[in-house]
């Protein structure tokens, strides 16, 4: 082809709060695999939505091999070629996995046909799905893994990847590379958005850097490192987390021989969990999502309380009965994966999501639970600027921010708190190079100052950087803990197949490169 797959000319995207573009331009050539960076809030969700239809642009051109086109929908755009892969998932949760892919596609298929090409495609990008589970039993994890097959069963021109490897492990990140890198080679494109810089260098031949809804920047990433990425997207370097050793103290949380039958057919049976997590330390737990992880955080957090009395110790205390308000009681707080929906409740204003789990502007005088609102919007304030969370104030709806945004708003409503115990699930997941230290510094801060903390984590970087010592999680059963000396990259990779019981597969530790290298 002599001209671009695609050509942005001055997309400019209005709300009545912000400009999420501002007269962006972008061009896409055939078999480029093209990075779309910036922070939490830099226009590129919007961007994507435009292109892909389900955001109609207030001004500017798109063309499509050299073609004006104006793209209405996304059926419009899956027809001419495109397909996208959101952050956000657009699944219906009482249907199958199957069904929910069957709606993308051409209905000249049977849904048999569209289950046995889900199970030939899980199993050749290495992302392992059942077609038949309904979607509400899945962890966020396995929907993206739905959502990366649905784009794929398309056979696009230009695939709209926005966070695609956060739930694999390092092995089927190389793996998914080579598909990508193949589908190149053919003349296809692929967008690509990502946080996590060493793999756009690894994987894009070109990249278009936003900020404040505008294009600030093109470079050949190959020739960048993530320093100077990082410069070029937040406009300073992110800061240094400064981990240091030190002694941990008493044992605050103590799981021994947890074990738990999977509430629903498709969830995973936990197998005598023993875990320890004392005052002043982070302990992480790494593994591909769908191997009990939600099992394990919701008998940790409460929200299943069908576990033993005495598998479950904290501060000393039996809790395996316990539901949630009784555990946050004695200062264990919880930071769920779902952001909306189980972290905030979407239509409501920051300020009333601190009440899912603060009570201090609820007044008890004379037996009466009145709201203290100027507090509730004081407390909120005093988050958003701690934490530099991007909105409009306390009375912005939750679902209002963007992800990383209102990750920071979420973490630091818990810490707040002054917990004695955090459990946090995908702290980081799809937020920004920025807001990830933020977020990272504000975790090591709490474990200086005494609080026990408990990391459950996709991202192994993350886990590598924080933890004090590392468990593995597969097929519903715990590994032993490793050092920080210990972990490697090539371990932990290797254990996510629940292999620590074999010494053929525990490789010498590696070298893992620092975030800012």
């Amino acid at each position: 082809m002599s001209h671009p797959l695609l050509s942005l000319q001055g997309i400019t995207k209005r709300y009545p709060a912000v400009v999420a573009n501002d007269g962006v331009s972008l061009v896409v050539q055939p078999g480029e695999i093209h990075a779309v960076l910036g922070e939490n809030g830099a226009g590129k969700s919007t961007l994507m939505k435009i292109i892909y239809g389900a955001v109609k642009p207030d001004a500017g051109d798109i063309f499509f091999q050299g073609k004006p086109v104006q793209i209405r929908n996304p059926q419009e755009a899956r027809r001419l070629g495109l397909s996208m892969v959101f952050q956000h998932f657009s699944l219906f949760d009482t249907l199958s996995v199957a069904e929910n892919v069957w709606l993308g596609l051409d209905k000249s298929l049977t849904l048999a046909q569209v289950s046995q090409r889900i199970t030939d495609t899980a199993s050749q990008y290495g992302l392992d799905i059942d077609p038949h589970r309904p979607v509400h039993t899945l962890s966020v994890g396995e929907m993206q893994r739905v959502e990366i097959i649905r784009a794929l069963l398309t056979n696009p021109q230009l695939l709209i990847l926005d966070e695609p490897t956060s739930v694999l492990t390092p092995q089927a990140v190389e793996k998914l590379f080579v598909v990508l890198r193949q589908l190149a080679s053919e003349g296809r494109s692929i967008l690509y958005i990502s946080h996590k810089l060493h793999e756009i260098r690894a994987l894009c031949t070109a990249c278009t850097v936003m900020r404040a809804g505008r294009v600030t920047g093109v470079c050949d990433p190959r020739q960048e490192t993530n320093a100077s990425l990082s410069q070029l997207m937040i406009g300073r370097l992110p800061p240094e987390l400064g981990v240091r050793s030190q002694q941990p103290g008493p044992e605050v949380l103590r799981v021994h021989k947890l074990r738990l039958t999977r509430a629903d057919p498709f969830g995973v049976d936990l197998q005598d969990i023993d875990l320890q997590v004392r005052a002043g330390e982070v302990v992480g737990i790494a593994g591909v999502s769908g191997n009990g992880q939600r099992e394990l955080l919701f008998a940790l957090s409460g929200e299943d309380t069908r576990a033993t009395r005495e598998s479950i110790r904290c501060q000393g205390q039996a809790i395996g009965h316990w539901g949630p308000k009784r555990r946050r009681d004695i200062g264990l707080h919880f930071v769920p994966e779902e952001r909306l929906g189980r972290g905030a409740v979407p239509s409501l204003s920051l300020a009333q999501n601190l009440l899912l789990t603060r009570h201090e502007a609820v007044s008890k005088k004379g037996g009466l639970g009145w709201l203290n609102l100027s507090v509730l919007r004081d407390q909120a304030q005093a988050i958003i600027a701690r934490y530099q969370v991007k909105s409009s104030g306390p009375d912005a709806p939750a679902r209002s921010l963007s992800g990383g945004n209102l990750q920071k708003f979420l973490v630091g409503r818990e810490i707040e708190a002054s917990p004695q115990l955090l459990i946090v699930s995908q702290p980081t997941w799809g937020v920004d190079v920025g807001a990830s230290a933020q977020i990272r510094a504000a975790l090591l801060a709490l474990r200086d100052a005494g609080c026990a903390v408990l990391v459950v984590s996709e991202e192994l970087d993350e886990l590598l950087e924080l933890s004090d010592r590392l468990h593995v999680i597969a097929n519903g059963r715990l590994s032993p803990a490793l050092s920080r000396e210990e972990a490697s990259v090539s371990r932990i990779g290797a254990w996510m197949s629940g292999l620590w019981d074999s010494p053929a597969h525990d490789p010498a530790p590696l070298e893992v490169p620092h975030a800012s290298a």
